[in-house]
């Protein structure tokens, strides 16, 4: 019982001596210790070329820093920039001023340069005056050139025509006889339907004359029946076609006396007088006995 008396009191001083008050006021320590102090922003994020306010502020949640903090920062370097910038301003205000003494006497400079480009922008509607004259004149001979074309084709298309209404003629005097000795003409041989003993051209022969005067003819249209040229030429054309028209008479009838015999010879002239636009005369000689 002696030894159990001894030991009951020293059980609650074993058991206040295990406590975790130590413990609980270093971790209490701990807590109250300052947060350590952010960096200074650096510069370069304000330099940035597409710098913008809400977005950088919005870049800095995990700062450990209060907003009032921050505001305190960035009006400190406010006003350092705008120190540096008064520093600036104050190191170079002798420069600055003396900017306008360095101008001063650049007048006649000025004035120097002034009037060279005055005498360039003469020299340039000089320029430009000569320009217009030459291309008007440019213009000119351009309207010469084509003029001195259409001459020289309706020269030649004057020149062609003699050479046809000739050829044409040398042709309607040989019909004319009855006689035929051009090479083409006897290449094409006897058709079928051509009477015999006629005295008449063929209607082979007939048709290549009136082609040939259709061809004349819309030539003359070209160059102009109201030209000198033309004019003097209608005679001769008048006469080309007239005797075609008496060929195609003088056939026409051969082929009427023929009978049954000469009527696919009749049509073909008939055909031929279509061609000279010469119905009339047709009509005339279908009538004709």
């Amino acid at each position: 019982m002696a030894h159990l008396s001894v030991l009951s009191p020293t059980r609650p001083v074993s058991s206040r001596s295990f406590t975790l008050a130590p413990s609980s006021s270093s971790e209490d320590g701990e807590d109250d210790a300052p947060l350590p102090f952010p960096t200074a922003l650096p510069r370069s994020d304000f330099l940035a070329p597409d710098f913008d306010p809400a977005e950088y502020l919005s870049s800095l949640a995990n700062r450990h820093q209060t907003l009032e903090d921050l505001r305190s920062d960035l009006r400190e370097r406010s006003a350092a920039i705008s120190t540096e910038l008064l520093e600036l301003v104050n190191s170079n205000y002798t420069s600055f001023l003396s900017l306008g003494d360095e101008l001063k006497g650049g007048e006649e400079k000025v004035e120097d340069v002034r009037v060279a480009l005055l005498g360039f922008r003469r020299a340039v509607e000089e320029i430009k005056g000569h320009v217009k004259e030459r291309g008007s004149e440019v213009t000119g001979l351009n309207k010469d050139l084509a003029s001195v074309r259409g001459d020289i084709e309706t020269g030649r298309k004057m020149a062609e025509l003699d050479e046809r209404i000739s050829a044409l003629e040398a042709r309607l005097a040989i019909g004319s006889t009855g006689q035929d000795s051009d090479e083409s003409d006897e290449d094409e041989g006897e058709d079928e339907d051509e009477l015999e003993g006629a005295v008449g051209s063929s209607s082979a022969k007939l048709a290549q004359l009136a082609s040939q005067y259709v061809t004349i003819d819309e030539l003359a249209n070209s160059i102009g029946r109201e030209t000198s040229f033309v004019r003097k030429m209608e005679e001769r054309l008048t006469r080309c076609r007239n005797t075609i028209l008496l060929d195609l008479g003088t056939a026409s009838k051969e082929a009427k006396k023929a009978g049954v015999r000469g009527q696919a010879k009749l049509l073909r002239l008939m055909g031929i007088y279509s061609l000279l636009d010469a119905q009339t005369d047709a009509v005339r000689a279908l009538k004709s006995n």
